[in-house]
């Protein structure tokens, strides 16, 4: 399972904690597409003890914004 060469991340690793406009999102980690297309590499910077983890396609503005809550 290797990722491929493409330095900047396909998806984005959050912790969800909370519902609805309440909740708190954090960036946790990111995630690169494998080289077959079968699967996604995940690296994570933190590993939550609480809440849900969401992986999410990155969007180009998504460092200024957190997502909508799900």
């Amino acid at each position: 399972m290797t990722a491929s060469n493409n330095k900047r991340p396909s998806h984005i690793v959050w912790q969800v904690v909370g519902e609805g406009d309440k909740a708190r999102w954090n960036r946790i980690g990111a995630g690169w597409p494998n080289r077959d297309g079968k699967g996604i590499s995940l690296k994570f910077d933190a590993l939550p003890l609480d809440g849900r983890v969401v992986l999410r396609e990155h969007e180009q503005n998504e460092e200024a914004a957190q997502p909508s809550s799900e």
